[in-house]
């Protein structure tokens, strides 16, 4: 396991400086209980109007989806990610009915409630004593065919989730990168008033 050296600018809840996203997975099978349970914490993300326009596809280790989901990943991806135990793909509803509309028109922030509703479920995930790690490196034209997603859903993230494993199992140069990883000083990144960062 990776020591974690992270240190908070601010007074904050641990779990937010102990969650990481490792690529060493153990291979351990996770149970649709437990996968679900992260999902649940995603669904009560805040939202828009409360359109909650995140949509999650999943496949668990050692059942019939897991190599069709595997085989979005680009090889750099599956080559670790293959040790995962489970895949979500995250997905968003672009368009939403406003209140006191009778038809749907633009999510304008569905990008954003989205990316809420993936940070429970990474925080979900880490309370329970698991990992994930999100990965951009995935065909998306292909994961629309192939799980059959239709137009006016967009397609974000795929996401590994498991056990940590040893990083021994990762290639070399991977190795030195499996540890938390350091963030920006908060004054880079939040500034009162005025647009001076």
């Amino acid at each position: 396991m990776s020591e974690n050296t992270r240190v908070a600018d601010y007074a904050i809840h641990e779990q937010f400086i102990q969650r990481w996203s490792p690529r060493a997975f153990s291979n351990e099978v996770i149970s649709e209980d437990t996968l679900l349970s992260f999902l649940e914490a995603a669904r009560w993300a805040p939202s828009a109007y409360n359109s909650q326009p995140w949509r999650f596809l999943y496949a668990r280790r050692d059942t019939p989806n897991w190599q069709r989901f595997l085989g979005l990943l680009n090889e750099f991806n599956r080559g670790w990610a293959q040790h995962a135990s489970a895949l979500v793909i995250v997905i968003s509803k672009t368009t939403f009915t406003p209140p006191g509309a009778t038809e749907e028109g633009p999510a304008l922030w569905h990008t954003f409630d989205t990316g809420s509703a993936w940070g429970h479920l990474g925080l979900q995930a880490s309370i329970s004593g698991w990992h994930t790690h999100a990965m951009a490196g995935f065909d998306k034209e292909l994961a629309r065919t192939e799980l059959k997603v239709p137009e006016g859903y967009e397609i974000h993230t795929a996401v590994a989730i498991g056990k940590l494993g040893d990083k021994a199992t990762l290639a070399e140069f991977l190795q030195a990168r499996e540890t938390p990883s350091p963030r920006k000083p908060l004054s880079e990144l939040a500034a009162e008033g005025d647009f001076t960062l």
